[in-house]
């Protein structure tokens, strides 16, 4: 069971023989299907992250909106509106990214697995700012089950690190581009 509690296996095979005649394709020959697979899987993550964190956002802006201290929304603090460009920015950095990689993979071009690196890694971070800024601005009610954001934020967490992190993909692409 994972942090947002959905379910997960990892099955490992030892040992395992395969006869000669129940091996389908070439031995060795399934590396870059497999690799085109999984950077379509990584493609489709980093749009349901970019979902996340737009929706993450929309309701720390509600929140924002209707949250009062001393006789105002706090989202009319100068403090809380940078916070929240900041969000928006990285949100949008990360949906220009997705986008690119996703017509990168539709296009077939070479450099689909660096854009879909890109994007996954941008959104990691930006999951991180819109998971830890939208709990701070809900304050302690953020943690709890009862406000959607700290499930978005246990979800959060799982996508990160599903099909490698930031810096998985931060090193895939510098490896990619020849850095």
């Amino acid at each position: 069971l994972m942090v947002d509690g959905r379910n997960a296996a990892t099955v490992e095979l030892d040992g395992v023989a395969v006869a000669a005649d129940r091996v389908l394709g070439d031995p060795g020959g399934a590396a870059a299907a497999l690799d085109a697979a999984l950077d379509r899987a990584t493609a489709a993550l980093a749009s349901e992250m970019l979902g996340g964190a737009e929706a993450a956002f929309a309701r720390t802006l509600d929140y924002l909106r209707v949250r009062e201290q001393f006789g105002v929304p706090i989202g009319s603090f100068q403090a809380l509106k940078h916070r929240a460009a900041k969000m928006y920015i990285e949100i949008e950095l990360g949906k220009s990214l997705a986008l690119d990689a996703l017509r990168a993979l539709d296009e077939g071009r070479d450099d689909a697995p660096a854009a879909v690196s890109a994007a996954k890694a941008k959104l990691d971070d930006a999951l991180q700012l819109v998971g830890a800024e939208g709990v701070q601005m809900h304050g302690g009610i953020g943690v709890t089950d009862e406000e959607d954001i700290g499930l978005f934020l246990k979800r959060f967490r799982v996508q990160q690190r599903t099909f490698g992190d930031g810096g998985f993909h931060r090193r895939r692409y510098a490896a990619l581009r020849g850095y």
